[in-house]
């Protein structure tokens, strides 16, 4: 399968690093035109340079903007007014104990996680439905699914970026217009690397043997047995949004190795 989507124009939200990182990379190794987005310019100015120097001839731009709030959406779409991608995957994240959670705190993951969504979709959909053409991909999680003990808000607002990408699907029907979520698993991101590099110096063992023993102590029901790769959820999204996907909306699609333990 030769994906191709030179001609079309891609924004992901959170992409500087992470999941968001391999995705665009993903997305204009595709030849697709891509827009960066990350809170500072450092960030998004340093993977700007990055993703020109790895695809020359494709068209890298980037805006920095925080989208948890409505101020710096607005910023955005400002910027770029108009795409045919849009991959909702700027998110925040951390275990807290339900009763210890104030409103401000609930507030502050719905607005990330699920607003930034909502408002960027209600962007960019209408011009995606006008040109009978567009892809919108939510990356939500399998904790959707199976909803953690101590990030009871982080699961319920991941659960709602499935119900809202199943609603827009809804809402496009009939259209070249698709909407569909992703469900990661544990992924060796960044931030994640990172405390599994750290765990390992404390232990003098290796990353690999930390997120082996992680896996088997906390997501025992993977069949993978380790994370997956920020490369290997990249491209179901890449997947998602090309020509080839045209039959796949209102979908959650799952990239976690089995730890959901069903087949549905």
């Amino acid at each position: 399968m030769q994906i191709d989507l030179s001609g079309r124009t891609a924004l992901v939200t959170g992409s500087t690093a992470g999941i968001g990182r391999a995705t665009i990379d993903g997305l204009a190794a595709a030849g697709a035109d891509v827009v960066v987005n990350g809170r500072t310019r450092e960030a998004v100015d340093k993977a700007v340079a990055e993703l020109k120097a790895a695809h020359p001839g494709v068209g890298v731009s980037g805006v920095a903007a925080d989208v948890s709030g409505a101020d710096g959406c607005a910023a955005l779409v400002g910027a770029v007014p108009d795409v045919d991608i849009l991959v909702n995957n700027v998110a925040t994240f951390g275990p807290g104990a339900f009763l210890d959670l104030g409103d401000a705190e609930w507030n502050r993951y719905w607005e990330t996680n699920v607003m930034s969504g909502v408002r960027l979709s209600r962007a960019y959909l209408g011009g995606m439905l006008e040109r009978d053409w567009g892809r919108i991909v939510f990356i939500s999680s399998e904790s959707a699914q199976r909803v953690p003990r101590d990030m009871v808000h982080y699961g319920a607002t991941k659960m709602a970026q499935i119900a809202l990408a199943r609603g827009l699907a809804e809402a496009a029907a009939g259209t070249g217009v698709t909407v569909n979520s992703v469900l990661p698993g544990p992924t060796t991101s960044r931030a994640v690397g990172g405390f599994l590099g750290a765990v390992a110096r404390k232990q003098g063992t290796t990353p690999e043997e930390v997120g082996a023993g992680f896996i088997k102590s906390q997501k025992p029901t993977s069949l993978l047995h380790r994370f997956t790769t920020v490369e290997e959820v990249a491209n179901m999204i890449v997947y998602l949004c090309s020509p080839q996907a045209s039959g796949t909306t209102g979908a959650a699609l799952r990239v976690e190795g089995g730890v959901v333990g069903t087949s549905l």
